[in-house]
């Protein structure tokens, strides 16, 4: 092998490590009868951008984008584009995660990314943001029930391993073991596991209790605030005001 070639691999396996992928998360992507919802990409820069869109449904089962039939696609420069996902039975808790590759001799990503749900109420179509989110590991959320009434946490598990879900309603009672933290008094409480890349829902109301807690336990999960927005229709808006604890990935 020469000098020259020697060098231009060498040079090759340099950029290939300093290639990094930016991966961004929208969950909580409805579909049913009156309901659908879309993954919206940007590209804000001035080059063609390589992104992976990969969609999921709540069993954590891959799902094709209607009309794209690989994972894979080009936006240019400028360009928009917003793709569907392959859903036909009624979710809410189906999810797409973005992936962009970003040359090593560019300092930063370029593609905005953002989704929307749109659904049919009494003949009017009526659109809800969807925002991007990031994951966490194990994170958590407890509060009393105040004006959480009529709400949703949707939970993404966005890694390749199980995880784990607690779920505890209560009237807000604790107790106490000498030497232990304070433990929660459960009227009524609920251990799921959730699949590799599997999403669920879940309401904080149950049975009349007025405090609900969820912990989580996995490497890459994220947690949501859904709120109702409309009478007759299951549909929900993310609640950004709601602030969910735990380690950063």
């Amino acid at each position: 092998m020469s000098l020259f070639v020697g060098l231009w691999l060498a040079g090759l396996c340099f950029a290939a490590r300093k290639e990094r992928v930016v991966e961004s998360i929208l969950p909580s992507l409805e579909y049913g009868p009156q309901c659908w919802s879309s993954v919206d990409l940007q590209n804000l820069g001035d080059r063609s951008v390589t992104l992976e869109v990969e969609a999921h449904r709540a069993s954590g089962a891959l799902v094709a984008l209607v009309d794209h039939p690989r994972l894979s696609m080009t936006l240019p420069a400028g360009e928009r584009a917003s793709f569907l996902l392959e859903i036909n039975e009624e979710t809410g808790s189906a999810w797409a995660k973005v992936r962009e590759r970003v040359p090593s001799t560019v300092p930063s990503p370029v593609v905005a990314d953002a989704g929307h749900t749109e659904c049919v109420v009494q003949n009017e179509l009526r659109t809800s943001a969807r925002e991007v989110a990031f994951a966490l590991r194990n994170p958590s959320f407890s509060s009393n029930l105040g004006e959480l009434h009529g709400r949703l946490v949707s939970m993404v598990n966005t890694s390749e391993r199980a995880a784990e879900v607690w779920l505890c309603y209560s009237e807000g009672n604790f107790y106490s073991v000498f030497g232990h933290p304070l433990s929660e008094i459960c009227s009524n409480a609920f251990d799921v596991q959730v699949p590799p890349f599997g999403a669920r829902s879940f309401p904080v109301e149950r049975d009349g209790a007025t405090h609900f807690s969820i912990k989580t336990r996995g490497d890459g999960i994220i947690l949501q605030m859904l709120k109702p927005v409309a009478a007759g229709v299951k549909r929900y808006a993310v609640d950004s005001s709601i602030k969910f604890g735990g380690e950063a990935k």
